[in-house]
């Protein structure tokens, strides 16, 4: 098994980056429960909320366009991934993670969670879109969760954001989510 949080001292870009992952998915939340308080007729759009934020991050120079357009799409990728777990298993993001909870930060846990449940309602839309681009690649942030090794099936675990590192088994560059016939003991 492979931990993927582990960071290179010597990558500022790779801290910064995982850094501005959590920050994206924590404004996105953010945006999204203010929306809902407002009580606006229907609930923003992930993608829609995604962009915002994402806008706002360049603007304010937190990111280059290119950085925030990179980790927006890391947001989108992993709460899709997440939303479909949700509709497809009716089980809670546990199962998803294939570890204990326990191991996440709290506020890390809220956030992906809130964002996924809101994104669960618009899965319909993105259902076969979410499925063809569920491929993850060395090199990109990815939030919590397993991801699976698309050549040897090894396993590497993420308990906060991080880096996607090359297989530890086999070298392999492509991973994907454990799907529901991939669970731990069935």
């Amino acid at each position: 098994m492979n931990d993927g949080n582990q960071r290179r001292d010597d990558d500022s870009t790779t801290d910064r980056l995982v850094d501005a992952y959590d920050e994206m998915l924590k404004r996105t939340r953010e945006g999204i429960e203010q929306a809902q308080q407002q009580a606006e007729e229907s609930t923003p759009k992930l993608r829609h909320m995604l962009e915002q934020v994402r806008d706002n991050m360049v603007e304010f120079g937190e990111l280059t366009r290119e950085e925030a357009a990179k980790i927006a799409d890391y947001v989108e990728r992993d709460v899709e991934d997440a939303a479909h777990w949700l509709v497809d298993t009716g089980e809670d993001l546990r199962e998803w993670w294939r570890f204990d909870l326990e191991l996440i930060e709290q506020r890390m846990l809220d956030a992906f969670t809130s964002v996924a449940d809101q994104t669960s309602l618009q899965l319909s839309q993105w259902a076969e879109r979410a499925r063809q681009a569920s491929l993850y690649q060395a090199g990109q942030v990815t939030g919590p969760g397993t991801l699976i090794c698309d050549k040897c099936g090894a396993e590497t675990h993420f308990t906060r954001s991080g880096r996607i590192p090359r297989c530890a088994e086999c070298g392999n560059l492509t991973f994907r989510r454990p799907q529901p016939q991939d669970k731990a003991g069935g």
